[in-house]
């Protein structure tokens, strides 16, 4: 199977179980991973024939920014469930972190992952 990443992708939300994440929000972090059959693409060259990743961002935005959660694996099923019901892929991961987690220690971030289908 075939996979279109997009990586890296930042938003500033207000997503958390504390109060103050809802108040002051904070940046969140994005990977995904889209599985499907691209050879009909590869071989004719025809952008329908594969998936508009502009469109793909624009909806994670949307989803990051405008909806709040209080857990990163909430806000993970709902980019993961909308993926799926929009775009023609088989399978989707979504990574999301948290780079200022508020965990009393020293850490790059906080990053929940999943695959649906």
């Amino acid at each position: 199977m075939d996979v279109i990443r997009l990586l890296n992708m930042a938003f500033f939300g207000f997503h958390g179980v504390h109060e103050e994440e809802h108040r002051l929000g904070q940046r969140f972090e994005v990977d995904l991973e889209l599985f499907l059959d691209l050879s009909a693409a590869g071989n004719t060259d025809d952008p329908a024939r594969t998936v508009d990743y502009s469109l793909v961002y624009e909806l994670v935005e949307e989803i990051v920014i405008e909806r709040e959660y209080r857990l990163l694996e909430g806000l993970a099923e709902e980019i993961a469930g909308k993926i799926l019901e929009r775009f023609p892929v088989e399978m989707v991961t979504v990574r999301v972190r948290k780079p200022n987690a508020p965990v009393r220690g020293i850490l790059d971030a906080v990053e929940v992952e999943i695959t649906r289908s």
